[in-house]
């Protein structure tokens, strides 16, 4: 049986602030991650941070405009 616990982050939704990428989890988490480690995403356009592909049901998150991938759960700390 799989809990709560068990299941892998997936991302619902995404946003930016200035400076920030923040990932709605499907499991009502929030995490807010700064851009800087993402420099592709710091220095993309508005547009190419809203054109963003998911996959693995919002384990993985792609833009392909920036060629930048990040994966959910291990912002987590767990394996990719």
């Amino acid at each position: 049986m799989t809990t709560m616990t068990d299941a892998r982050p997936q991302a619902r939704e995404i946003e930016f602030t200035e400076d920030t990428l923040v990932i709605h989890v499907k499991d009502g988490r929030t995490l807010s991650v700064p851009l800087v480690w993402f420099p592709r995403l710091l220095d993309a356009t508005t547009e190419q941070r809203r054109h963003f592909e998911t996959s693995d049901g919002g384990e993985a998150l792609h833009w392909p405009d920036v060629d930048e991938d990040i994966s959910v759960p291990g912002l987590f700390g767990l394996p990719c």
